[in-house]
């Protein structure tokens, strides 16, 4: 899942921070992410932004990789953790989408926690 085309873009020797989103989180989200780790990133996956065939798979993936060392949050607390400052210029234009979206996002993290 680490496929070296992808991988070429995140040198060993320069830790990166990584967002992971995607399906079938017990396939590979997961060893996209164990891959990340191992190569020395800090890997973020995004709760409300993975999902499986079988829902009972989700939980049990995002724990794996939790305790693998990845960071599990929402996808509304990783962009403001990017932002990191309301000052910043686009911090108004980032709260619209969170706000329009947020119907979606709330939709998606009920689901999730049903499978957690």
């Amino acid at each position: 899942m680490w496929h070296p085309s992808i991988a070429r873009h995140f040198p060993a020797n320069q830790p990166a921070q990584i967002a992971i989103v995607g399906i079938e989180s017990h396939i590979c989200v997961t060893q996209t992410t164990i891959d990340a780790l191992k190569k020395g990133h800090q890997v973020y996956v995004i709760a409300d932004g993975v999902s499986s065939c079988n829902k009972e798979e989700v939980g049990i993936a995002l724990d794996r990789l939790r305790a693998e060392g990845a960071v599990v949050t929402t996808s509304e607390s990783w962009l403001y953790e990017c932002m990191g400052d309301a000052g910043i210029e686009e911090f108004k234009e980032v709260a619209k989408l969170v706000k329009e979206e947020s119907g979606r996002t709330r939709e998606a993290l009920r689901a999730m926690s049903s499978k957690i």
